[in-house]
């Protein structure tokens, strides 16, 4: 096999990873990440496809920084050693600290151990793809994998299945482009209804997925329209190709399918989940992308959800529809993903009863028990769609026996479109660690990793990925960090976020490369460690949400934009007060959807957390807040100072002129001017509409038009 060609060298530093004109930039793979590990005498032993991959990677970097890479023992000494625990004899210390690293038992799949003493550093994996996550693991340790000693430390993923979908589509929607949600250019798979093929950029991609811990990407929109449904059997080979560029780095290819493909593609009059015939077609059809992709993933479904078919059409439930699907898989270790983002998308904003919030418990819940094993239920982390502030969704307590994935979305549609700095990992961590069942229970990571109440396997994570054909992957460089946490904490759920944010740092900013690093790591945590929660301050209030324009797909302020639509995304401000009347006692009763404790905290007016309230309750302006402040006040204090934040973000980002990549610190500069233009509309927008509103005056005295 061969590997993306290398970059161009330190006076690019983290750019040009695929020979492209102009240059990609390398994000947290520059060369200058490898030096630790290419200076050393490197073993690899063992076979297979990852094994190649390790190899090709160590070869590669010892080529670079004058280190040496072997693939046979012998007699001489070596650094490090990269085997697997069956690969034959070591070279002794390193066959000592294998068999102490390997002394807990099987390792798994995808774990590996290391250990190091007298020199010698070990990785030790059961299977390929554990080598080659131990192989990046030394990558992100830098120097340190190489200093003094190591007792043995195992590795393992906390979710069997970390996972990106794609929301890209092959023919240019005529709304929402190549790229549905997309923010960082076209796609890296197609252009213009046919497959890009520019395979060098495609494996780029698996070897960064890799680095982070992905193990599984789908390649199509969840909205599958015709010229995507043909993925599936007419153009497969398209996919195929994505498969093959994929594999040397463990990723597995999916692949979004719409409901009515036996209407659609196999001439059927019907695509009723319980006929026969149906039921033929899918087997079939199955087969044949096994054949030809053996190692394939599985579906990724969107159905009865904003117009997509499904199986309501034929009067049968989400259960039959997944069923249906997981049959055809089930012969070839398959899983269909079945979105539970089910809502009524043509609602009347009068009527307070209907909420939209309760609409994926209302469907899904009852069903729990009823999908097959290899069934995996996607619920969005939160009961609306990916606000910057959500609860977290009561689908995820509520069916044990059902495997139950995560979605969050990498892309940032509602915060900030990789226009604006919002470094997402804290919200994340929030989600993961958030105990559904009340503080010392099992957590939402519990859920999706398979150990929570319930007799389910864990359906793992998966989020709606940012990257697109632009040259820095996510068009904004810092949104780079995004992808990159993402990947490790569904790796480890545990993880700090600004730990992972300095792994980031390390990386993609390798002190070699930059003028003056400590002054890098300093600006880079002061713009961008409490950024979700600047975005959040001056945009939409204390949960209540969806303040976004709709004319502009979502970007900027628009706070009736939504109010008196079909959408159910409402703020229900009037000149009393704001906020959505979800509890039991008057309102939509979807605080009942939640276990105790959380059923009665957010039921509370006094107990509901300050940052939800408005997602639960319909209070008065002159509401107090826990904080002390009024409702109103902490509408105008804290857009005001959401402001002043991303001035001063912008400010200290100038430092940086002449101390990193010049082409870095432009786009960057670029885009933080655009989001202090854009927090200023937001905060004038909101604060004047709400002054308009409540007509109480900012306490402060300052200007509100």
């Amino acid at each position: 096999m061969s590997l993306p060609p290398a970059t161009t060298g330190p006076a690019t530093a983290g750019h040009d990873t695929t020979g492209h004109g102009g240059g990609v930039h390398a994000a947290w793979l520059p060369p200058e990440a490898f030096a630790p590990l290419g200076s050393r005498r490197v073993l690899v032993r063992g076979d297979g496809m990852l094994v190649d991959t390790v190899f090709d990677e160590v070869e590669r970097a010892c080529a670079g920084h004058g280190g040496r890479a072997d693939r046979t023992a012998g007699d001489r000494e070596v650094d490090l050693v990269l085997a697997l625990r069956d690969a034959g004899p070591l070279p002794a210390p390193a066959a000592a600290l294998a068999r102490a690293a390997g002394a807990g038992g099987p390792l798994g799949a995808e774990g590996f151990a290391l250990a190091r003493a007298e020199g010698v550093t070990v990785v030790l994996a059961d299977a390929p793809a554990g080598l080659l996550y131990g192989l990046f693991h030394v990558v992100r340790l830098g120097a340190a994998a190489f200093e003094g000693d190591h007792p043995a430390r195992r590795h393992a993923p906390a979710m069997a299945r970390r996972m990106l979908d794609h929301w890209d589509n092959v023919d240019v929607h005529p709304v929402m482009g190549q790229v549905e949600r997309g923010y960082a250019g076209g796609s890296i798979f197609w252009r213009a209804g046919a497959a890009r093929r520019d395979l060098d950029r495609v494996r780029a991609y698996g070897r960064l997925l890799a680095a982070c811990g992905v193990n599984a990407i789908s390649v199509n929109n969840v909205n599958v329209h015709a010229t995507e449904a043909r993925l599936l059997t007419g153009r497969l080979g398209d996919v195929a190709e994505l498969a093959d560029a994929l594999r040397p780095y463990g990723v597995r290819v999916h692949l979004s399918v719409t409901f009515a493909a036996p209407v659609v593609l196999g001439g059927l009059p019907t695509a009723d989940p319980l006929d026969p015939a149906v039921r033929a077609w899918w087997a079939a059809a199955t087969r044949q992308v096994y054949e030809r992709i053996p190692d394939f993933g599985g579906y990724v479904v969107k159905a009865d959800s904003e117009g997509q078919p499904g199986p309501f059409t034929y009067g049968r439930d989400h259960a039959d529809g997944a069923n249906l699907l997981a049959e055809a898989l089930a012969p070839f270790g398959g899983v269909v993903h079945w979105r539970a983002f089910v809502y009524n998308h043509r609602q009347d904003w009068r009527d307070r009863s209907t909420d939209r919030a309760r609409a994926a418990y209302d469907h899904f819940a009852p069903l729990d028990g009823r999908f097959r094993d290899n069934v995996v239920v996607q619920a969005k982390f939160g009961p609306i769609d990916f606000q910057p502030r959500e609860p977290v969704s009561p689908v995820l307590a509520a069916m044990p026996a059902t495997r139950l994935a995560v979605e969050f979305q990498v892309t940032q549609e509602y915060t900030g479109q990789q226009q604006h700095v919002c470094y997402l990992a804290p919200c994340w961590s929030e989600v993961l660690t958030f105990a559904p069942w009340g503080p010392g229970g099992p957590t939402v990571a519990d859920v999706a990793a398979g150990s929570g109440p319930g007799p389910a396997t864990g359906g793992g994570l998966a989020a709606v990925a940012n990257v697109g054909d632009d040259p820095f992957w996510t068009g904004h460089p810092l949104a780079q960090a995004n992808l990159y946490a993402y990947g490790r904490l569904a790796w480890d759920p545990g993880l700090d976020p600004i730990a992972v944010l300095d792994e980031w740092i390390d990386l993609t900013f390798p002190a070699s490369t930059v003028g003056d690093p400590a002054l890098v790591r300093e600006t880079l945590h002061a713009v961008m460690d409490d950024s979700w929660r600047t975005y959040e301050r001056y945009t939409a209030p204390l949960g209540v949400g969806f303040m976004v324009s709709p004319a502009r797909h979502h970007y900027g302020p628009d706070v009736d934009g939504y109010e008196y639509s079909r959408w159910g995304t409402y703020h229900f401000a009037d000149r009393d007060g704001v906020g959505v009347d979800r509890t039991r006692a008057t309102g939509t009763g979807f605080t009942g959807q939640y276990p105790q404790p959380w059923s009665q905290v957010y039921e509370s007016l006094s107990d509901c957390p300050d940052e939800l309230l408005l997602f639960f309750h319909h209070v008065p302006y002159g509401h107090v807040l826990r904080s002390g402040s009024t409702v109103i006040q902490h509408i105008y204090d804290t857009h005001f100072a959401g402001v002043q934040q991303v001035a001063q973000m912008r400010q200290r980002w100038r430092r940086l002129a002449g101390v990193i990549d010049p082409a870095v610190h432009a786009r960057v500069a670029e885009r933080l001017d655009e989001q202090l233009r854009c927090a200023i509309e937001w905060r004038d927008q909101v604060n004047t509409y709400f002054f308009r509103k409540s007509g109480v005056p900012d306490v402060r005295g300052r200007a509100i038009h």
